[in-house]
């Protein structure tokens, strides 16, 4: 089984204890809804893992789970998940991806109907809604049946909450929401909640939070939302929206001496919120999003937070940045007032991974701005240096001189723009293929025009771990090679990547001074957060680029430190936040 499939199979015997006793079940249905995470955003699949004795490695996963995978692995099902979903229908497991279709209610409209199809379950499903036979059942309606109906069609049509969007699209969303927002007279903040406050590298929706004493007022400018396809739902403190692109946002009012209680609550994770309350509790507190209650005073009241610094100060425990809050140690590092001081991205000098539109020929995609353009917007950027990683010339339509030529015309103009500006130096820089056979795809005269290469893959993704580390080992073994770009190969939404034996990559690059990218473009994110958090903590050193190919997209570089911080990584641990000098003397060593 692969990892998309394990995950779905922990998410259905999540939805499984909750329909068969939530309350009864409630810590096994937590822990497979953590396990469902953690192995969708795995970069190594799990039956490799397996077969490498590693499973206790993956975060997120315990023991109990562990051994349910191994005999997962030996006998191709588990005698335990056998019991856990007997008795309820398939259909249920294909209508707990539609928005608002809980496991409970997915079980009453499977059982109901008889929809014992995974497969046909939705279009079944549909039928039976546009039939008008789903409001006559008990406790659902004419309304439900209309939600219900309206609910499955977006879902085919990728709408709502259908499908996750990528960071940057839901933040740039999310932004222009949370800008037109604070128009309003009647809001004093607006701050995006869940996945996208802490930064996820996919986000399912979008909430905002808002503060505001007139909730009225706040809710009736939120939906008149000029680039809004319709109204969902409108209430006295909550609303939702169906934007132009199709895309759900939901709306919490709070008043704003409560505001950093309903923040800390709605941002999450679960996981991170579950382990905080049996923290308080021990406290003998109450947490919840209207703020902390005191246990053992039964006449007191809830206490209220407008800042979400308060909240937790008042639980003995220092403000946790959001991208830290996946219950993976933060809180303990917290009690102990042993936080790691995350990077910002005012700590970023450069970016080493930007394409011109410098005719250079290459491999693959052409920048659209020119050098000077681009030099310009890092200037604005408050950069001292910027690298030019335009891809190699194409071998298939160049002969080594003509590629020695090529390169050589472009470093005149950074030559001649390094002579004229000294506030911003520029790296001649190139992105080269390694090819399949771990070859870099231009000779060694070629490469020493450059002051240092970024190595990446571009093709023949479907190697096998063995093969494919070793190809990136002896890429990366070069002089000239210090950086591995996009060192997984994801495509987010689109393509796994391929897979490395990352033990050995962090043991190669601390031993050899040579880097790992983190790269902020918007469909890769990679390095993923849980392989920058073990690059942070064997000591290899890692870079921040946004593999830029236009000057709008050289203000990515924040999603790329989002991810750093998701991983942990501190200022000390990314390269580009040296100045020019002392990120020259590190290439020079």
């Amino acid at each position: 089984m692969s990892n998309q499939q394990i995950s779905k199979l922990f998410k259905d015997v999540a939805a499984a204890y909750s329909i068969k006793n939530e309350k009864k079940y409630y810590f096994q249905m937590i822990a497979y809804q953590k396990a469902s995470e953690a192995v969708e955003g795995l970069t190594s699949e799990l039956k490799d893992l397996y077969k490498e004795k590693k499973l206790e490695s993956v975060p997120g996963i315990g023991p109990t789970i562990r051994l349910r995978l191994e005999e997962l692995f030996k006998k191709g099902h588990v005698k335990h998940f056998d019991w856990v979903l007997k008795g309820i229908p398939k259909g249920v497991f294909a209508l707990i991806d539609i928005p608002t279709i809980g496991p409970k209610k997915a079980y009453k409209l499977a059982v109901e109907f008889s929809l014992n199809s995974e497969e046909t379950a939705i279009e079944d499903l549909l039928t039976v809604a546009k039939a008008g036979k789903i409001a006559k059942l008990p406790t659902f309606g004419e309304k439900s049946q209309e939600d219900i109906q309206r609910a499955l069609m977006e879902y085919k049509e990728g709408k709502g909450k259908a499908k996750r969007m990528v960071l940057p699209f839901a933040a740039e969303l999310a932004g222009k929401l949370v800008s037109y927002l604070l128009k309003s007279k009647s809001i004093s903040e607006a701050t995006p909640l869940g996945s996208l406050r802490r930064m996820k590298p996919t986000v399912g929706d979008i909430d905002i939070a808002v503060a505001s004493d007139n909730p009225k007022e706040a809710i009736k400018h939120f939906i008149s939302y000029p680039y809004k396809e319709r109204i969902i739902e409108e209430g006295p403190s909550t609303a939702s929206i169906l934007t132009s692109g199709g895309k759900q946002v939901d709306l919490m009012v709070q008043p704003k001496m409560g505001f950093g209680s309903l923040l800390q609550h709605f941002t999450g994770s679960k996981n991170h919120n579950v382990h905080l309350r049996e923290y308080a509790l021990k406290k003998k507190l109450s947490l919840s999003e209207r703020g902390i209650k005191d246990l053992k005073d039964k006449k007191s009241k809830i206490k209220q937070f407008d800042k979400e610094e308060k909240f937790y100060n008042a639980l003995g425990l220092d403000w946790i940045p959001p991208e830290m809050r996946e219950d993976t140690g933060e809180i303990e590092l917290s009690m102990a007032h042993k936080l790691p001081k995350i990077i910002e991205l005012s700590d970023i000098k450069g970016d080493l991974h930007v394409h011109s539109n410098f005719p250079i020929e290459p491999s693959h995609d052409l920048g659209k701005n020119s050098i000077e353009e681009m030099v310009k917007k890092a200037r604005e950027l408050k950069y001292e240096y910027i690298g030019f990683s335009e891809h190699n010339p194409s071998v298939s339509k160049h002969n080594q001189k003509e590629i020695y030529d090529l390169i050589s015309r472009r470093n005149v103009i950074i030559e001649q723009l390094n002579s004229e500006n000294k506030d911003i130096r520029i790296l001649k820089m190139l992105e080269v293929d390694i090819l399949s056979n771990g070859k870099l795809a231009i000779d060694g005269k070629c490469l020493d025009l450059s002051d240092c290469v970024i190595v990446s893959i571009h093709s023949a993704f479907s190697m096998n771990k063995k093969t494919m580390t070793e190809r990136v080992i002896k890429g990366l073994s070069h002089p000239k090679a210090r950086i591995l770009a996009h060192p997984t190969g994801r495509l987010l939404n689109d393509r796994t990547g391929y897979d490395l034996d990352f033990e050995k990559i962090f043991d190669f690059c601390k031993k050899n001074n040579k880097v790992l990218e983190i790269n902020a473009w918007p469909t890769r994110l990679d390095l993923p957060d849980s392989l920058i958090r073990a690059a942070v903590e064997k000591g290899v050193k890692l870079i921040i680029d946004t593999d830029s190919h236009a000057l709008w997209q050289m203000g990515l570089m924040k999603y790329g430190v989002a991810m750093a911080r998701r991983g942990w990584a501190k200022k000390d641990d990314i390269l580009n936040t040296l100045g020019y000098n002392d990120f020259i003397k590190w290439l020079k060593s």
